[in-house]
């Protein structure tokens, strides 16, 4: 028998496209959490030659907390981040604020990759979200910290069997949230907090300079040499810094090493913020337990709650651009935005008449194990990781410590890691990787149109260990 294309519950349950509009009207291409974070003017360039311990490049989570505790571990030695733009203004101020434990992107990827490996995996990740909350009350960082968990939600009969054990059925989900598409789910409430994304790197990065490390915004570093047998030059267009040691915290941006300009490319993804719910509004949705939601479609949506209770309403669209570029004027994307919106209120429906007063776009970092890879370069003075595909939150502070231990030569059981010690597949070169991923995107399009069932191009993908959703 033909498995012939469906409508999606999103589809089927579509608002009149003049609610879409409404809704719309009066958000700005702004990312509402920089907007609503403010501005921290005192890290100034880089204006003079200087040379210090370590030197990071990149001011996102990733290196702000591998100079926080690389200061913690040695105190007293230079430390200095150089930012190109602002602290948090990428991928660390745009996020949807889930700070998870997994470090692997999950139970299914992390099982699928390191089976004999993932017990340790899956403790040393909650072990990192303990540390990560323990740090937040010990530093007093202001970042709307909520340790809510999560709850996974089927929106098809097919996902149930997806959501493992321990389900809760149509009306037990219902009435943690109050959604008609959700028709099962389950909670994990240990396993997820919620953050202000960007208050959490601007405070991250108040407390690193509280502890002597120097930050450099606008200081964009264009090259990088030296450092077999010797320190690394480190060149900025204002001045050089000499180091000792260097951590590449670049995210998705182009590696200053060769070796790793085919791990990744740059998947944009879509958000809007609705404006603050009423009080009748969030009697309608129920969603008393604040927890981080998600779907387990294919191409899935995710969503949570703001602290003065606005929902943030993300992903589905995953898009990449041929040439693994980055530019600003793939943020505004109204297809994209439109298609959010109707989603959004086939979830719903209940609240239709409130409007979106935000609505922005990230570069994901993506890799084919989708799940950071390390590495060392220049004899081992160059520390590198980059590859978190979207959940780098909680797992950039792991990152930060595995960079950290390879940098001072320890064998930890981080480093024995066989996560930290293979780095996974490149990408191939364009064109082929455009119109590998863009084939990708299709047959999972098409795959949650045809009750989950994955196409022989997808099933090629998961036999080699590339199989993924958006």
């Amino acid at each position: 028998m033909v498995n012939r294309p469906q409508l999606t519950a999103y589809e089927r349950n579509a608002p009149d496209p003049r609610v879409v509009g409404a809704a719309l009207e009066p958000s700005r291409h702004s990312v509402f959490w920089i907007e609503d974070a403010g501005r921290d003017d005192s890290c100034t360039p880089l204006s003079q030659t200087a040379h210090a311990d370590l030197v990071i490049v990149g001011g996102g989570y990733l290196g702000l907390w591998t100079a926080l505790l690389a200061q913690r571990r040695n105190p007293g030695q230079r430390i200095m981040v150089l930012e190109a733009h602002r602290v948090g203004w990428a991928a660390s101020g745009r996020n949807g604020g889930f700070c998870e434990a997994s470090i692997t992107h999950g139970e299914e990827n992390g099982r699928a990759r390191w089976p004999e490996e993932y017990e340790k995996l899956s403790r040393l990740g909650a072990n990192n979200l303990d540390d990560f909350e323990k740090d937040v009350h010990d530093l007093g960082l202001d970042c709307n910290w909520e340790r809510t968990g999560t709850l996974h939600v089927a929106v098809e009969e097919h996902e149930l069997q997806w959501l493992g054990a321990d389900q809760l059925d149509r009306q037990a989900v219902r009435e943690v949230v109050n959604s008609p598409l959700f028709v099962g789910g389950t909670r994990h409430l240990d396993e997820c907090a919620l953050v202000h994304p960007a208050r959490l790197a601007i405070e991250l990065a108040r407390v690193t300079r509280e502890h002597g490390v120097e930050i450099h915004e606008h200081s964009a570093v264009t090259g990088l040499s030296g450092g077999r047998g010797g320190r690394v030059r480190v060149e900025t267009a204002g001045a050089v810094v000499t180091a000792d040691r260097v951590v590449l915290a670049t995210n998705v941006f182009p590696s200053l090493l060769r070796r790793n300009r085919l791990m990744t490319v740059p998947v944009y993804d879509y958000v809007l913020m609705t404006e603050p719910l009423a009080d009748s509004q969030l009697a309608a949705i129920g969603w008393s337990g604040r927890e981080g939601l998600s779907d387990m479609a294919n191409q899935f949506h995710y969503s949570r709650l703001t602290a003065d209770n606005r929902i943030l309403y993300g992903g589905y669209d995953a898009v990449y651009h041929a040439g693994r570029k980055v530019r600003a004027r793939y943020e505004d994307r109204p297809e994209t935005f439109d298609c959010l919106a109707s989603h959004f209120f086939a979830t719903f429906p209940q609240l239709e008449g409130l409007t979106f007063t935000h609505r922005w776009a990230g570069a994901i970092d993506t890799c084919t194990r989708f799940a950071a890879f390390y590495g060392l370069a220049r004899q081992g003075r160059v520390a590198y990781a980059a590859g978190f595909t979207g959940l780098g939150v909680g797992a950039t502070r792991f990152a930060a410590n595995v960079l950290l231990d390879l940098l001072a030569g320890e064998a930890t059981e981080r480093t024995e890691l066989e996560m930290v010690r293979r780095r996974p597949m490149p990408f191939p070169p364009e064109p082929a990787a455009a119109v590998g991923i863009n084939l990708a995107r299709w047959s999972l399009n098409r795959a949650d149109h045809r009750q989950g069932r994955r196409n022989l191009f997808l099933r090629a993908l998961d036999a080699v260990g590339l199989g993924f959703d958006s």
